[in-house]
């Protein structure tokens, strides 16, 4: 059995649709259609259903998706190991979330092109569940999380760093500069500028704003971080932000840090599917990760623990 024809199968399976399986493998459509039929004839059974809006995985299908990713990761540690005397090489695939891929990871790549230049790095902006699913399916090879906790049974976590963050607000704005810190009754009566549902911190913030006996905060989410940051610096109202997200902008005097309670660092969880065989390409791409994270000392109205 040759393996271009499980690589197809998993593409497709993972895309349900010919058409992006077929760009994603640089192959004509004709030609995932006659390698999924090759298969499923050399096996004797269906593996895909043909629908108006896709192709969906059969039962048979489904049992052997494993078996076949298993082929696949079988046949990449035996190219790796016919050229493991050389420096890592390769290309690998990371999922992070906005912050990460923004504020952290350009840095690990400048790095690694010094360290490794033969390994290319790819980097695909996810949220945890989107991060997740890319694992299992061999999307991603490895994932950066800003999570207080995830556990999955068959994803591998590891804690590497801790994301400092800060509460940011307009200059002169009349919570800024004091030398008490606002507390959650005053910050509750604002407005709040904040990343969209799922991100952990800023659904942490909510809480706490809520918990406020009569609050009123006022909420607006976004699915990017600099549409919050670019409310706050147009004098709209407050955020909690990384504080590498912010850094230049609280440099430059565009926004300011408001004293208030202690907020936790949110921790920095790199993940790894457990049954996946980690090249080494990706062990350059880890351990410059974990050198690149600094121990950060926390800021004015943060703490060093996690997220409760």
């Amino acid at each position: 059995m040759e393996t271009r024809l499980l690589r197809t199968f998993t593409t497709l399976a993972r895309t349900e649709s010919f058409t992006a399986a077929a760009a994603e493998l640089h192959l004509a459509q004709s030609t995932v259609t006659v390698q999924i039929r090759s298969l499923e004839k050399e096996l004797g059974t269906r593996l895909f259903d043909r629908m108006p809006r896709g192709a969906l995985i059969t039962e048979a299908g489904r049992r052997l998706l494993d078996e076949a990713e298993g082929v696949l990761d079988a046949e990449s540690r035996l190219r790796a190991a016919a050229t493991a005397q050389g420096p890592p090489a390769g290309r690998v695939v990371v999922g992070a979330g906005e912050t990460l891929c923004s504020a952290r990871l350009p840095g690990v790549i400048a790095a690694l092109r010094r360290t490794h230049p033969g390994v290319e790095v790819d980097l695909a902006p996810v949220g945890t569940a989107a991060a997740v699913e890319g694992l299992r399916t061999g999307r991603l090879d490895i994932a950066l999380l800003l999570e207080q906790q995830a556990v999955f049974p068959d994803i591998a976590i590891e804690p590497v760093a801790r994301e400092p963050l800060v509460l940011v607000a307009p200059p002169g704005h009349p919570l800024a500069g004091r030398e008490a810190p606002a507390t959650w009754e005053e910050l509750a009566r604002e407005t709040f500028f904040v990343h969209e549902q799922g991100c952990s911190y800023s659904d942490w913030l909510i809480q706490q704003l809520l918990a406020v006996p009569g609050a009123r905060t006022r909420l607006t989410r976004f699915g990017s971080i600099e549409a919050a940051r670019s409310c706050v610096t147009a004098g709209l109202g407050l955020s909690l932000l990384p504080r590498a997200t912010v850094a230049d902008a609280l440099g430059e005097g565009r926004l300011t840090t408001v004293a208030g309670p202690l907020i936790p660092a949110v921790p920095v969880l790199l993940a790894r599917h457990r049954r996946r065989w980690v090249s080494p390409a990706a062990r350059a791409v880890v351990d410059e990760l974990v050198r690149h994270f600094p121990t950060e000392s926390p800021a004015p109205g943060t703490d060093a623990g996690d997220l409760p």
